[in-house]
């Protein structure tokens, strides 16, 4: 079975310029002797408001990997697609997030939930869940309960791992099933019951991607209480690891955590109960290098500036408009978004401190992030003068692209602060030891 990696970072790239600065990431990563896995990519919807095909992304990352002599695994992912979509991406991706949360809540077949609540006896009463704090207490109504909710949307997955089966083969594709675009997070339950009925399925899911507490909002930090994320993380660790022996799961099932990138917050919870569980992740970004490039356009000065502070002027004039399909996953308040005409007197400095991610800093503004993060269709319009810029303004942008997802996205998940008790690697470069899982 084509296997994904124990680490794993999506990487979005808009308009497949910054492949190869996204690897060098990696491979900073791997000089540190943490094997972190690329994955580049691009939703439908992605490619549809760009004017893309699936293969740009394949030919961009294998451009990357051969010209950056990356010798490890790497994956192209058909992201957020559907039965409906998914077949213009077979012929170039080998990784599928299937998103079926507009199923969840679906009623499934009678029969099939009644058939599904007898064969799983064992989901009834005190579970002991290693690791987790208390037994999960099921009851029959419960399990009834969660299969209603979410047995369609398992059926619904099986429909779109079989059509990709029967073109790529059994085993020649990594699987992943997208829940977290829904109204409410599930539970430590609820997931064992989705698991067990992925399992009877025969959905061979290498990576699951729950609803957490909280706000994921595009391009900026996580909003929400802390505390009970970092409680629901471990608990669905542990609840994963328990479906993985009970039920003959793939033994490299791991947590996907989307719109991950730029939350910083999480990112220490994340890495410590990684390795108290030895478990694995998969951190999706996309909009993130977006950015970037924006940043490294007003970096460079001059025709870069003018057009960084263009596309915002667009945006800003658009906003409601790129904003309606994103409304779940933004917050912009309108009135703490500076005017066009104040940004145009802006020189390249206080353009950039407005945009790149700095909590710290007093300029930063996360709704200007924001709105610039789902403003890509404006480039997008600009074609060819858009792309003219980005190569023109290369060095700086790829400086930027790295140095974000290196220093902000893997070292703080996967390598960790200095002296760290953890058993991960310290802030100093050390000799990999090949007896030790980083």
């Amino acid at each position: 079975m084509l296997t994904l990696g124990k680490y794993s970072i999506g990487v979005g790239d808009r308009f497949a310029r910054q492949a190869g600065a996204q690897l060098r990431a990696c491979l900073k990563a791997a000089e540190r002797g943490v094997e972190v896995i690329p994955v580049w990519n691009k939703s439908n919807r992605e490619h549809i408001t760009i004017g893309s095909e699936p293969s740009s992304v394949r030919s961009a990352a294998d451009v990357a990997v051969r010209e950056g002599k990356w010798d490890k695994p790497y994956h192209v992912d058909a992201d957020h697609i559907r039965l409906e979509t998914v077949d213009r991406f077979i012929p170039h991706s080998d990784f599928y997030t299937m998103d079926v949360a507009d199923f969840i809540g679906r009623p499934a077949d009678a029969s099939a939930v009644t058939g599904f609540v007898d064969r799983h006896g064992e989901l009834g009463g005190r579970i002991e869940v290693p690791n987790l704090e208390r037994p999960l207490a099921i009851t029959r109504a419960d399990v009834q309960r969660v299969a209603d909710k979410y047995l369609f949307a398992v059926q619904e997955a099986r429909r779109i791992y079989r059509h990709i089966e029967k073109t790529k083969g059994r085993g020649e594709f990594i699987a992943e099933i997208s829940m977290d675009e829904t109204d409410s997070p599930q539970t430590p339950r609820e997931l064992l019951v989705i698991l067990a009925a992925m399992a009877d399925e025969g959905i061979r899911v290498q990576t699951i991607a729950p609803r957490f507490t909280g706000r994921f909002n595009k391009g900026v930090d996580y909003v929400g209480d802390l505390a009970q994320f970092e409680r629901e993380f471990k608990d669905d660790l542990a609840v994963i690891a328990f479906a993985v022996a009970k039920y003959g799961l793939p033994a490299n099932l791991k947590l996907s955590v989307h719109s991950g990138s730029d939350k910083f917050s999480i990112y220490e919870p994340i890495r410590q109960a990684l390795a108290r569980f030895n478990a694995g992740l998969h951190l999706k970004t996309a909009g993130t290098t977006w950015l970037e490039e924006v940043i490294g356009l007003a970096e460079a000065g001059g025709d870069g500036l003018a057009l960084a502070k263009e596309i915002y002027a667009e945006a800003f004039a658009h906003r409601d408009e790129l904003c309606a399909p994103y409304a779940a996953v933004i917050d912009i308040d309108a009135r703490k978004l500076p005017s066009p005409d104040k940004v145009a007197g802006w020189d390249r400095g206080q353009f950039v401190r407005a945009l790149r991610h700095d909590p710290k800093c007093p300029a930063f503004n996360p709704h200007l992030r924001q709105l610039l993060h789902v403003g890509y269709k404006i480039a997008a319009m600009m074609g060819d003068g858009y792309l003219k810029l980005l190569k023109q303004c290369e060095p700086m942008i790829a400086r930027n692209v790295t140095d974000n997802l290196y220093d902000r996205h893997l070292k703080p998940l996967f390598i960790g602060p200095a002296n760290d008790s953890k058993g991960l690697l310290d802030d100093e470069p050390v000799a990999p030891d090949p007896n030790r899982q980083p």
